[in-house]
């Protein structure tokens, strides 16, 4: 089964429409669709796993200790850590990297920082 993407509500949208602009079939939902604005880390992660979502975040500092605690406890569909400095370019063609060239069973339960 193909990645289907989350955008964390930290993740800028262009990101989010440069990637579906440059491939329309993509799955790739947005904060605002899956009401994750003002949600703690924890329940992120609960309703991106719930939905089959590889979760996309620009939270470096407290996403990785959150995912590892649910990791423990859940199955989650996975987590891709964006450095902020990084061109909006990259992360589009990384994303595209990602959805063409892998599965979805291949992100449960991981943890991956942009770019690859």
């Amino acid at each position: 089964m193909r990645v289907r993407f989350q955008a964390d509500a930290d993740l800028n949208l262009a990101i989010v429409l440069a990637v579906v602009r440059r491939e329309p079939a993509i799955d790739f939902q947005t904060a605002i669709m899956a009401a994750l604005a003002f949600r703690p880390d924890s329940e992120v992660l609960s309703l991106t796993a719930a939905e089959g979502r590889l979760l996309v975040t620009y939270d470096q500092k407290t996403m990785p200790d959150h995912f590892a605690k649910f990791v423990a406890k859940e199955t989650s569909s996975g987590l891709l850590i964006v450095p902020q400095h990084l061109p909006i370019s990259v992360v589009v063609d990384e994303l595209l990297l990602i959805w063409g060239a892998t599965e979805h069973e291949e992100w449960i339960n991981r943890i991956c920082y942009v770019p690859l």
